[in-house]
């Protein structure tokens, strides 16, 4: 049981770094200042970065469940940090009509909506991919 105890600490601690270190990426790749936006309620930033952080969680679920040591659930979850990052430009790309940044900066909910859903969408997609 104290095996079990240790190692669940250790996947806690791994996921809650890889997490905070998503959000300190995703927050310095956006081109506003996104807890200055979500402190003025700006819902669209929040929709935007909690995508993110339930992406991560998912991504990180899944390198949990796949993985055979601390060493496994880093590398799957370094993996799927930077491929979930990348889903921001990606994003931004796929919809040339809109000005990504500028929408959710400037409290487009919709917008916010569809970059939660493309960052949970591709977790799914790259936890399966771990699993």
């Amino acid at each position: 049981m104290l095996w079990q105890l240790e190692s669940a600490l250790t996947c806690f601690v791994i996921t809650t770094a890889l997490v905070l270190l998503t959000i300190y990426i995703f927050t310095r790749l956006t081109r506003y200042n996104d807890w200055e936006e979500i402190a003025k309620g700006n819902v669209a930033a929040a929709l935007a970065l909690g995508g993110k952080i339930l992406g991560m969680a998912n991504i990180m679920h899944y390198a949990i469940l796949s993985n055979t040591g601390a060493v496994d659930t880093i590398v799957w979850g370094l993996l799927g940090m930077v491929l979930l990052l990348l889903v921001y430009p990606v994003f931004e790309w796929l919809t040339p009509r809109l000005n990504v940044n500028r929408e959710i900066a400037g409290g487009n909910v919709a917008v916010g909506a569809l970059s939660l859903v493309f960052s949970l969408a591709v977790s799914q997609i790259i936890g399966a991919s771990i699993f």
